[in-house]
């Protein structure tokens, strides 16, 4: 088999297609000379490899892929080795708060074992980063673990955050359970201020409610907890969080504008895990183990 057939292959079937695979080819080519050469090599196989439109993989394709995939995407790692650059390249995956709030200082404490470390970063929630695992084109995923991770894939759990309700100051409730008893009998409850039905939490909370036999749809849809946090303390609605442990989220951030009523046993926690894939390089054990020792120093001190 002509292996520069293969390689086009390798890009076709990583990013679903001709089109988007001439647009990450690493190097110019036009698509109608990819189609001409991946005709040519499925002519040579006696196999169809993909389906056009929509696209798919054929078994044939899917096998070929299997097999060629590791040798390509490692290509870059074996550049990099070859140069002298081995160990400098960590490429991650994250959801966002984990990306703003703690990446960047792991990533300085890295650069004392590892100086010249390029990281590559990506935002992504479970089912992307599972992908681009997939796809070998992360090394590491630090995200939010809503059920099993995909088959060939390794997790850690790093942290449980319980789900917690923020209501106003001056609120008359004292307990999460209080405020849940009242308002099963409000006939206008107040708002609920969540991230959107997508999210874990979200969707947790919505199944610890179906349990009980309660029913409180979001009313205010917000795309961080730092904004439940501010449309809490001006008054708009009672706001589900999570108890993180690192300083971020609490009463001092708002002025003592809102109170923090845990939602206990009844409602999921949210879980924080690191996914991989095989065995880790060097440098992305490292990170993880600082990732670990971060992950219980947090715990520690939500304990305490």
């Amino acid at each position: 088999m002509n292996v520069h057939h293969l390689e086009l292959f390798y890009y076709v079937a990583r990013h679903g297609g001709i089109s988007p695979a001439v647009r990450h080819m690493p190097y110019g080519i036009q698509q109608p000379a990819v189609s001409g050469q991946i005709l040519q090599l499925e002519a040579e196989l006696g196999a169809q490899l993909f389906r056009r439109r929509p696209f798919a993989l054929t078994p044939s394709g899917e096998r070929l892929y299997q097999f060629i995939a590791p040798f390509f995407a490692n290509l870059p790692n074996l550049r990099a080795e070859l140069r002298g650059e081995a160990g400098a390249r960590l490429r991650l995956a994250a959801s966002a708060p984990v990306l703003r709030d703690h990446l960047p200082e792991l990533l300085h404490e890295l650069r004392e074992t590892y100086p010249r470390i390029t990281p590559s970063l990506h935002e992504a929630d479970q089912a992307q980063a599972e992908a681009l695992l997939q796809k070998q084109e992360i090394d590491l995923a630090i995200t939010e673990l809503a059920g099993r991770p995909a088959a060939g894939l390794k997790a850690q759990t790093l942290l449980r955050l319980p789900p917690v309700l923020l209501v106003p100051a001056d609120a008359p409730w004292k307990t999460a359970r209080a405020l849940l008893a009242a308002h099963a009998k409000l006939a206008n409850p107040p708002p609920l201020i969540a991230l959107p039905a997508s999210a874990t939490l979200t969707k947790f909370f919505q199944d610890g409610l179906r349990r009980q036999g309660l029913r409180w749809p979001v009313a205010v849809e917000v795309n961080s907890l730092d904004l439940v946090e501010t449309y809490v303390a001006e008054g708009f609605g009672v706001g589900l969080s999570l108890a993180l442990p690192a300083g971020r989220t609490g009463a001092s951030s708002s002025g003592e504008k809102w109170r923090r009523l845990p939602l206990g046993a009844g409602f999921s926690p949210v879980v924080i895990a690191a996914l991989w894939q095989g065995k880790l390089a060097p440098l992305p054990a490292a990170f993880l183990k600082l990732v670990q020792a971060r992950a219980a120093t947090l715990h520690a001190a939500a304990a305490a």
